[in-house]
């Protein structure tokens, strides 16, 4: 029965995909132990560790579907750790090659190595969804650069920005974490292969044992590392910090979709779905899921980014204890990540967008927004200071009589005889006073390589 929402049949497509819980089921997940111990019985065949027909037949022989997972299952309960029970049960398989499976490893080896074949997976899955995310939010910021939209700060309307703009600051984030993913995996996917205590003492104090591990990771893909890292364990708290880094972004998008989807606000809509957003009981609603998910989303991965710093404290050349604390934070953080990616990608690339609305809104405080252009077009005349503080009491009157700040402004000789009404009309209109706001949209948009 499923107890989660990473399981549950109601819940899982939030907050996850199928894609990723076929990388971190059980069957995946043993399969990855079972190809970890074949590729390290290939690397040793291939350095001359074990005879090269053993390592031919280890790799023919050993199979998910000849496993008694019933009797795994029991036996990993009472060893604590599945590779016991999968060794057992494939050296068997293999007949005599058998004898040469698991060959100098322990345990930990084989399971690190299985995490980060899954991880491999998992990341290629994150790149391609991160990608669709960014090129949709690329269409917005290129099709938006020029669409006026309230820059707010403390939630005040503060200077006219575009919504391209706003789609490029949030493209602009998305493309760092992809060089991110990038840059940690030939840092963070590394082969683990040590021993019972991390030196290779097993394969002997020649160099056979560094020479199985470079084969070993050259077989699997993955990155040779210079060290045994049983107890070093950053390269998995990167990847999930990444994942986390990613999912505090898409929640910052979220939030902001969500209050521009209020009805205050209107100026955004996510797709529509019939029944999506439905409220039970208030026919009108038209409530912003995909948003609410990946805001979901993004404190739920916080918390698996600080359980993976919590795991980096292993004690001495083993940990007790830390190191299954990455047993559930590694999967559920990659599954949050797909189901927040999914969310994303479903909202951007169907975001209704209401320019009209947007300028409705902008115009709500009558000119105000604009107050810092006329200062600045004032101060070359009359100084910047006395320029401040003449606009300043302008604003106040405008606020106090409801009036616009052109209105306000037109009354007022001093300003009126520096820069004429025609002058003071176009410091007034928000579509004149976005700086290089439209530039930088596009500028971002074509600089981001898909």
């Amino acid at each position: 029965m499923a107890t989660t929402v990473f399981d549950s049949s109601l819940f899982r497509d939030m907050f996850g995909t199928e894609a990723m819980r076929a990388v971190f089921d059980d069957r995946a997940y043993i399969t990855a132990c079972i190809d970890a111990e074949t590729a390290l019985a290939r690397a040793q065949a291939k350095v001359g560790v074990i005879p090269p027909e053993a390592g031919r037949q280890i790799t023919a022989a050993a199979s998910y579907d000849r496993l008694d997972v019933d009797q795994l299952r029991a036996e990993t309960e009472i060893v604590g750790y599945p590779i016991l029970p999968i060794v057992k049960q494939i050296s068997a398989q293999c007949g005599e090659a058998g004898r040469y499976v698991h060959w100098g490893a322990t345990t930990q080896d084989i399971m690190d190595t299985a995490t980060m074949i899954q991880c491999k997976n998992a990341v290629a899955i994150i790149e391609t969804q991160l990608d669709a995310v960014r090129g949709a939010l690329k269409k917005l910021a290129t099709e938006h650069a020029d669409t006026v939209t309230a820059g707010r700060t403390h939630l005040q309307h503060a200077l006219p920005v575009t919504f391209g703009f706003r789609c490029a600051v949030w493209l602009s984030a998305l493309n760092r974490h992809a060089e991110r993913l990038q840059q940690l995996k030939p840092r963070a996917l590394m082969v683990e292969f040590g021993g019972a205590a991390g030196t290779l003492a097993s394969l002997g104090s020649g160099d056979d044992g560094l020479k199985v591990r470079a084969a070993f990771a050259a077989e699997l893909g993955l990155s040779n590392p210079a060290i045994t890292w049983h107890v070093a364990r950053d390269g998995l708290a990167e990847i999930v910090s990444t994942l986390a880094a990613i999912g505090g972004s898409l929640g910052k998008i979220a939030m902001d979709v969500m209050m521009m989807c209020a009805s205050e606000f209107g100026e955004l809509a996510e797709p529509f779905v019939p029944g999506r957003g439905a409220s039970s009981t208030m026919p009108q609603k038209r409530n912003p899921i995909s948003s609410e998910l990946m805001f979901a989303a993004a404190k739920m991965l916080r918390e698996r980014a600080a359980l993976m710093l919590d795991a980096l404290m292993h004690d001495f050349e083993r940990a007790t204890g830390p190191w299954h604390l990455e047993w559930s934070a590694v999967p559920e953080s990659f599954m949050l990540m797909a189901g927040s990616l999914h969310q994303a990608h479903f909202m951007l690339s169907g975001l209704t967008v209401d320019a009209k609305r947007m300028r409705r809104n902008l115009d709500l405080t009558g000119g105000l927004i604009v107050a810092e252009a006329v200062m600045m077009g004032l101060a070359p005349a009359i100084g910047r200071q006395h320029a401040h503080d003449v606009v300043y009491e302008a604003c106040k009157e405008a606020i106090e009589k409801g009036e616009t700040l052109l209105a306000v402004l037109s009354r007022h000789q001093e300003i009126v005889a520096k820069l004429g009404m025609d002058k003071l009309a176009q410091l007034t209109d928000p579509a004149g006073y976005l700086g290089a706001a439209a530039a930088m949209a596009r500028s971002v948009a074509q600089e981001t390589v898909l």
